[in-house]
């Protein structure tokens, strides 16, 4: 029987920084996503970026469009494209509520972070978005500014 390889302490999770300050969050799912071999690989090294992603649906299925998952070191003549559109996998009732949700005006899908689960497997975190204001913005900076004067104080005592 052959050993499965484990690896410890070797938590990914690549986070949309800006997808929680530029957007305000209204619902979310977590999807798995369909890779090639040096794609997971340089995941798992950490070499991933959610800037300027989005999802749209197409023909029933959704799609994450410009995630950025570097070339693979190893990865010879079969390196993947660092930019392309990738399938999610989700259920098709929840793909025909999240294309309904996204029909509104003003509403978006964002993907908000990547990991590996405990099986191994490429997830991504996806919520369906409305934008901020400038006004929004500043009273969320303002809101976590205060929280963290008040750890500051309270960690004191």
């Amino acid at each position: 029987m052959a050993k499965k390889k484990v690896i410890k302490n070797a938590r990914i999770n690549i986070k949309n920084k800006r997808a929680e300050h530029d957007y305000l969050i209204i619902d979310k799912w977590m999807a798995g996503i369909v890779l090639t071999g040096t794609e997971i690989k340089s995941i798992r090294a950490g070499k991933a970026s959610l800037v300027d992603t989005f999802c749209f649906v197409l023909d029933g299925e959704m799609w994450v469009k410009n995630m950025y998952i570097a070339p693979y070191d190893f990865g010879s003549y079969n390196n993947h494209a660092t930019r392309r559109d990738r399938k999610l996998l989700l259920n098709k009732k929840e793909i025909r509520n999240i294309q309904q949700d996204s029909q509104s005006p003003g509403f978006t899908i964002v993907p908000l972070r990547l990991f590996i689960d405990d099986n191994g497997r490429a997830k991504l975190d996806i919520a369906l978005c409305r934008g901020k204001h400038e006004y929004d913005k500043r009273a969320s900076m303002r809101e976590r500014d205060d929280k963290r004067e008040l750890d500051r104080f309270l960690k004191r005592f």
